[in-house]
């Protein structure tokens, strides 16, 4: 891939008012609005493939032709522009369809995690205010009953698709929607609270597609591999609409499962993920690793905690043609908000990466003040990406935005060559006895140990220090030594920071439906 940082891409891009009151680079030549760049992928690359998952293959002629029809029934059963579409289904076919049918319409889609439980289903159902449920019949037994349910009209069942899609029904002219309309509701994971509804518009959509695709060089020949969940944010626009954005082929996995995907991959010549960094691991761990032929892997995406170096090292030494790009976003930044130049992968691993295209990151003080260079703050971030707010949260809404930026709750720095660093959450920082520890620092070091999985550092409450630093391990091999993990700790850490205690897990680290660590969920075991 060429060049060092993004400024060659920056170059090209124009400020433009967004949401009233912001003043943002964009790119100037670009979709509409979601229907209309992947109409243009489909009239660019008709008869290229574009959805992939088992043994169905659709090419973008297909997508596109089939989209109308969902579209044409969602408007048969009395859908139309503005109208909520909640989708509880997981990595199928099915999920893009209805996303881009959705699009035709104008109507806004909801994604739903398929490991939410029925009144979890339930609160987002009805904050959203739903018109229409599309659902996988496996979970059926999530659905709340029609009382609870009242603005719903519709509940459409994924495995019975067919039934729905009557012939003859017309999908009329697609909505020409406003690139500051509403696409997209996304739930934040809802770690303290309600969970809230993120706005996603068509202009940060298309804005976070076309970074994908500028940053990662994306064109019509590329294949990615979707193993994280569509539902997410990651899986919406770094899978589904980075592909329809350069007209790529987007290949669809139920779930990750270390072999299968590697088969995949080796079957469908992939060019691209974007997964946790233990998935790497995973791969990595596969005794036939060798046996699969990856050489058309050229992206390697990663996001959500540091990758090791010695996984780096030896993705390195086993596919010398990936580049592996860590990413760093949000819900509420529609994906990314930095993305690290491959090139500069092995010597800046303890970087997130440098600003996407037209952001800016600041990082900021109690007081307000921006922090100087390399020391800690709170990350403020704005971008052409950055979300306008919550749905039907004024409140929240005003919390958490002022100018144009978003306030991330992470703790992290910016420093004189522009790398974003980030340590913590602000919830999260460990204060032993006055001492501030960040849980990312010490997971970074830790996460380099040869028998270490996956960790995670939570603070352990202390009546004399108020907190102690506690870690969580999964390791690779039943002959763990927690004991020797904390002398390797000791080298390389400050005294203070050592994990004082250990818990050994056999099985992975908790994670929530966006694939974050669930680290209240640790605290409150270790307190118990």
């Amino acid at each position: 891939m060429s060049g060092t940082d993004w400024t060659h891409i920056a170059r090209n891009m124009r400020r433009e008012a967004r949401f009233g009151d912001r003043v943002v680079p964009c790119f100037p030549n670009r979709a509409r609005n979601l229907w209309a760049m992947a109409a243009a992928s489909a009239a660019r690359n008709p008869d290229g493939e574009a959805l992939v998952a088992g043994e169905r293959r659709l090419t973008w002629r297909q997508t596109e032709e089939i989209a109308r029809q969902y579209a044409a029934n969602f408007r048969r059963i009395g859908l139309q522009a503005g109208d909520r579409i909640a989708l509880l289904v997981g990595n199928r076919l099915e999920f893009v369809l209805a996303l881009y049918g959705a699009a035709y319409i104008g109507a806004i889609v909801v994604p739903l995690s398929t490991r939410q439980q029925k009144p979890e289903v339930a609160y987002c159902v009805n904050d959203c205010g739903a018109a229409a449920l599309l659902y996988d019949e496996e979970l059926a037994d999530r659905l709340p009953p029609d009382a609870e349910t009242p603005t719903l009209r519709a509940r459409i069942c994924a495995d019975r698709i067919t039934a729905f899609l009557q012939d003859g029904a017309e999908a009329g002219a697609p909505h020409e929607a406003h690139e500051e309309d509403t696409a997209l509701i996304l739930y934040t994971s809802g770690t303290t609270g309600r969970p809230k509804g993120a706005m996603l518009s068509n202009c940060n959509i298309v804005h976070s597609s076309m970074v994908f695709e500028a940053c990662m060089e994306l064109t019509a020949a590329d294949r990615c591999i979707a193993v994280v969940p569509l539902a997410h944010v990651t899986g919406v626009i770094a899978n589904i609409t980075a592909m329809a954005q350069c007209a790529g082929a987007l290949v669809i996995v139920p779930e990750f499962k270390a072999a299968h995907f590697l088969a995949v991959a080796a079957a469908e010549r992939a060019t691209m993920t974007v997964m946790a960094p233990a998935m790497y691991n995973l791969c990595l761990l596969q005794a036939d690793f060798a046996a699969y032929d990856l050489s058309a892997w050229r992206i390697g995406g990663y996001g959500g905690a540091p990758m090791p170096t010695a996984t780096i090292q030896r993705l390195a030494e086993r596919l010398p043609n990936l580049g592996l790009i860590n990413a760093y976003g949000s819900t509420e930044t529609t994906s990314p908000s930095t993305v690290m130049p491959p090139a500069l992968t092995p010597g800046h691993n303890d970087s997130v990466g440098l600003p996407c295209p037209g952001a800016t990151i600041i990082a900021m003080d109690d007081d307000g003040r921006e922090a100087p260079a390399g020391e800690v703050g709170e990350l403020w971030i704005r971008s052409g990406s950055v979300i306008k707010g919550y749905w039907r949260n004024d409140a929240a809404t005003k919390e958490s935005f002022l100018a144009g930026f978003w306030k991330s709750g992470d703790l992290g720095s910016v420093d004189a060559q522009g790398f974003v660093r980030v340590f913590d959450r602000k919830k999260d920082m460990i204060n032993r006895g006055g001492l501030k520890i960040y849980s990312a620092e010490v997971e970074s070091v830790l996460a380099g140990h040869p028998d270490v999985l996956e960790i995670a550092i939570v603070a352990k409450p202390c009546p004399v220090l108020g907190e102690r630093v506690h870690a969580v391990v999964t390791p690779r091999a039943s002959d763990f030594d927690p004991q020797a993990l904390r002398a390797w700790a000791a080298e390389r850490l400050s005294d203070y920071k050592v994990p004082e205690t250990i818990t050994v897990l056999a099985e992975p680290l908790p994670r929530n439906a966006n694939g974050k660590v669930m680290k209240r969920q640790l605290r409150e075991a270790i307190a118990k």
